[in-house]
């Protein structure tokens, strides 16, 4: 297995994967926990791992333990089926459907707390790498080319405003579809001075000229810790925005989406730990911002399946019945089902050294 994917997996990033693995699904399952705390449910069970007990203690009415296989945990809360529901006030059908719905939330908002602060410590120690206004490629027959731009030209100013950061640019040039502004660019030792008029995306309808950053020129700053969360907030928030418009898309134009399975997720963790530490930290942020937002689609089963249903029992005013909740369960088994083995279907395709293995 350790040379599968011709990725030499040392035992310390087979460590990495498991560790990081184990603190996402743990930092859920703690939201469950913290939610059912705050709602004053009975937590009988609170687990890192799955699988036979290692150790653990009893304190109060909840039983803590670390268990042998550490890539899951549970929060196993009292009366959290309807079958096992007695009535009791500190149990969780007990409780009224927002409250529930706020015990549920709870395990994916700690995994977007949680990218956040991976994200965070990544730009306050690393700092905040942004592209320059160096071109670092230009479309044929766009705007850019037209008018004699070239790579290696490095933009300073547009519509007479100077511009540092790539983003910055383009924002302007974003904002002015079919008007001639004004652009100057150091080439060498001397600065151009051009006219140019961007033509109009009509997709996004948006200006553009038809040039690309050099990746080989960043810039990197130092920041503090309040712009380092800012920046973190606006990253997470982005990857999920990011993450719903491409399965819409996917969705409207029956096109099929990517999606990575744990053979994917297991590569990927330990290629990022391979590369350093705050890689490993910015690829640990990257998966608990899709675990969160996995979670809380609405899919019977998930989080966001559960919050469907109880948002639904607020609504009709009528609590929800034991037939309803095994039909959604199988509904919700079966299609997590099939995206499993697709998953797996696409990591195979991804990785066809696998073939070779098995």
């Amino acid at each position: 297995m350790l040379s599968i994917l011709s990725q030499q997996f040392t035992l310390l990033y087979v460590l990495a994967v498991v560790v990081g693995l184990g603190l996402l699904i743990f930092f859920h399952e703690l939201g469950h926990f913290i939610g059912a705390r705050l709602c004053k449910v009975r937590v009988e069970k609170f687990a890192i791992g799955f699988g036979p007990e290692i150790f653990g203690f009893t304190k109060g009415d909840t039983r803590y333990s670390v268990r042998w296989i550490p890539l899951g945990g549970m929060t196993k809360m009292a009366g959290e089926e309807l079958e096992s529901k007695s009535g009791a006030k500190d149990e969780f059908f007990s409780q009224p459907w927002y409250r529930r719905i706020f015990i549920v939330m709870a395990g994916p908002i700690m995994n977007y707390i949680l990218a956040v602060l991976l994200f965070a410590m990544v730009f306050y120690f690393v700092g905040v790498t942004r592209a320059s206004t160096v071109i670092g490629q230009t479309v044929k027959n766009k705007p850019a080319e037209k008018v004699g731009l070239k790579p290696g030209d490095k933009i300073v100013s547009v519509a007479g405003q100077k511009v540092i950061y790539w983003e910055d640019m383009a924002d302007i040039i974003q904002k002015n579809p079919n008007k001639e502004i004004e652009l100057s660019a150091d080439r060498g030792n001397f600065t151009i001075t051009l006219k140019i008029i961007p033509e109009i995306d009509n997709i996004r309808g948006i200006g553009v000229i038809g040039i690309m950053p050099d990746m080989n020129r960043i810039i990197t700053d130092k920041v503090g810790i309040g712009k380092s969360l800012s920046f973190s907030v606006i990253k997470v928030l982005n990857i999920s925005i990011m993450t719903l418009v491409s399965l819409g898309n996917s969705i409207i134009y029956l096109e099929k989406p990517e999606v990575g399975g744990p053979i994917s997720v297991t590569y990927f963790i330990a290629k990022a730990a391979k590369s350093g530490f705050y890689y490993l930290v910015d690829m640990l942020g990257l998966i608990s911002t899709a675990l969160g937002l996995f979670n809380l689609l609405p899919i019977p089963i998930l989080d966001g399946g559960h919050i469907f249903l109880f948002l639904g029992e607020g609504i009709t005013r009528r609590p929800l019945s034991k037939k309803v909740v095994q039909v959604t369960n199988v509904i919700g088994l079966t299609i997590i089902g099939v995206i499993v083995v697709y998953a797996l279907y696409s990591d195979i395709l991804r990785f066809p050294q696998l073939l070779k293995f098995w």
